[in-house]
């Protein structure tokens, strides 16, 4: 795979370009607020084949469905009482919602990865919002890398990554919230299947009950929960109090570092940096130590990815 990848700015062109792109079963990447997606149209199965093919991807790993409002969700999904009360709560934002598909609805069944089940969102960010609006459908889209590797935040991070692969990127600056979505299963009793941009607590206090966790070594029911993810190529190595010869280290907090995710201990700035600090280390080829993080609120996301990114590689 060997196409050029147009940089397309976010304005009246730019969107009109990069839904043509899309409706032509071409993929384009673009911002939300949590990182950058890599969008195809979810109904159309080569597109979404590519979509596998540019990031090298497993295919039984599902993908999220972006739509622009919540009404065009009630379209593709069964809906429910649960759904309705995070969905006014938190839609636009960093929450994804996993729910029964409806029948006939057009989506790829390799967007579902077989699954009776479809995981949706309506993002926040307005380029994402304006683009959806142009290509008037839904778009599936993965994080915009290569599988496993760090997710991107900056319309630079996905061309380092998947130039050549794709034929777009819109660039929309710096994602706000810098880790992915929270998602949340609701085809039973809701369970939290992966932590991200919005907290648990929150989920939890807007449902008025507590969330179940998927236990370690269960199926792959949505994005992001294979064991590596977000993985840079130099090692990591978490809980680290100092930096061992040869090794760079991510700091949060008053700690001596090379990058620091949050100097004064803010969570919220803490995930907006994480993904670019660890590219940025990453370029240095050397190791990477990371200080310990909070496991409460956005930390708990963090976290996530850092054990994901430290895991073993096959």
């Amino acid at each position: 795979m060997n196409q050029e990848t147009a940089l397309l700015t976010a304005d009246p062109n730019g969107y009109a370009r990069a839904a043509e792109l899309l409706r032509g079963g071409e993929l384009v990447a673009f911002p939300t607020e949590t990182v950058y997606g890599l969008g195809g149209d979810a109904t159309n199965d080569m597109a979404v084949a590519r979509i596998f093919e540019a990031k090298g991807r497993p295919r039984f790993n599902p993908l999220i469905v972006h739509v622009d409002r919540i009404e065009t969700v009630r379209d593709y999904v069964e809906w429910s009482h649960a759904a309705e009360v995070l969905a006014s709560a938190f839609w636009p934002g960093p929450l994804t919602l996993v729910l029964p598909i409806r029948p006939g609805t057009g989506i790829s069944g390799l967007v579902t990865a077989g699954l009776p089940s479809l995981a949706v969102r309506v993002p926040a960010n307005p380029v994402a919002r304006e683009l959806l609006k142009a290509f008037g459908g839904p778009v599936a889209a993965p994080s915009a890398n290569p599988s496993g590797r760090i997710s991107p935040t900056t319309a630079a991070h996905v061309e380092a990554g998947l130039a050549g692969r794709i034929a777009a990127v819109l660039d929309g600056g710096a994602c706000d919230v810098g880790v992915e979505s929270t998602i949340v299963g609701l085809t039973d009793g809701p369970i939290l299947l992966r932590p991200g941009g919005l907290p648990a607590e929150a989920v939890e206090q807007a449902l008025g009950e507590a969330l179940a966790r998927q236990g370690e070594g269960e199926p792959v029911t949505a994005p992001g929960q294979l064991a590596s993810h977000y993985a840079p190529g130099a090692m990591v190595r978490l809980e680290a109090e100092r930096r061992e010869p040869g090794e760079v280290l991510l700091g949060f907090g008053r700690v001596d570092c090379d990058l620091n995710l949050s100097a004064s201990g803010d969570l919220t700035e803490a995930a907006a940096n994480l993904f670019a600090h660890l590219h940025a280390l990453d370029e240095t080829g050397k190791p990477i130590a990371v200080s310990p993080i909070p496991e409460r609120g956005l930390g708990r996301a963090i976290n996530d990815r850092l054990r994901r990114a430290a895991a073993p590689r096959d």
